[in-house]
């Protein structure tokens, strides 16, 4: 029997109109103040510039206030420090999120690192991760959170169950094991050097897949019945390409209890995400005045 299929797209769709309601709700609450979110893109990177565009877009869709500030490709590191600096004491600003890459001039995680913690909606500021690794209150990464909201959708029964995330990156993989061992999961996380990667890929009762290689987990790499999230975009090699997961999907949907397309499982949950982490923002803004 084939798994469950988890509807990404659906569900996101859910969290937005959550998060519509709770803007217009956070308006009628401030006179009128809606959450802001400023992007800040460097270059005219195309793949970077239809995710700023999609982010505003998302933004004027639930009420929330856009703001974009493009950038030169050579601009001089002192010229997005000032940026980040004024955008940081805007109240008009819930969120800000600088989109990467960045042009190889400008190391993008310590320019993330300037950007105030309590509007780091991305959650990838030393003082979130430092958050989510004790446990405490903060904004979360968008699309690891994304994926807890998969997951329990799905039904998985993270408390005691084997989980495995393959990928250790910061942006996704660390803080993604974080949010399993805050649900009570054990956490394998994976990487280039683990020995005998299938075996253990095989133990996971959920298993979460984030190297961006194209459909590198094959069937006999996964526990009958568990839940397979996929989180890499790849391009296939069709003609036209087309994309692609880190999971060879049609595979393994035949053994595993519940997978994530892609497109249309994690991707939409990602600005979701950012919509709510916007909004989150800006509650806990007020609420220091």
């Amino acid at each position: 029997m084939s798994a469950q299929i988890i509807d990404g797209k659906t569900i996101a769709g859910r969290v937005r109109i959550a998060v519509a309601r709770d803007v217009e709700a956070f308006a009628e609450e401030f006179g009128g103040a809606k959450p802001g979110l400023a992007t800040i893109l460097v270059g005219d990177d195309p793949a970077s510039a239809i995710y700023v565009n999609g982010k505003q877009k998302a933004c004027r869709e639930v009420g929330m206030d856009g703001f974009n500030f493009p950038l030169a490709a050579d601009a001089p590191r002192e010229e997005v420090v000032e940026l980040i600096e004024r955008l940081n004491a805007d109240p008009a600003v819930s969120g800000i999120l600088l989109q990467l890459p960045l042009p190889g001039h400008l190391d993008g995680a310590k320019l993330t690192g300037m950007i105030d913690p309590r509007k780091d909606v991305d959650g990838l500021t030393p003082v979130s991760a430092g958050l989510l690794a004790l446990g405490r209150e903060g904004l979360r990464p968008c699309t690891p959170s994304g994926v807890m909201t998969l997951l329990d959708a799905a039904g998985a029964q993270l408390e005691g169950a084997e989980a495995v995330v393959v990928g250790r990156s910061n942006l996704f993989g660390k803080p993604m094991a974080q949010l399993l061992l805050g649900a009570n999961a054990t956490v394998t996380m994976c990487h280039s050097r683990t020995r005998d990667l299938p075996a253990v890929c095989r133990r996971a009762d959920v298993l979460i897949a984030a190297v961006g290689r194209a459909q590198m987990v094959k069937a006999d790499w996964v526990k009958p019945g568990a839940t397979v999230i996929d989180v890499g975009m790849n391009r296939g090699n069709s003609t036209p390409p087309t994309l692609v997961g880190d999971i060879d999907f049609d595979a393994v949907k035949e053994v595993a209890g519940a997978i994530t397309p892609v497109p249309g499982g994690v991707g939409p949950m990602t600005i979701a995400f950012l919509l709510r982490n916007t909004l989150q923002a800006a509650r806990m803004q007020r609420s220091e005045r």
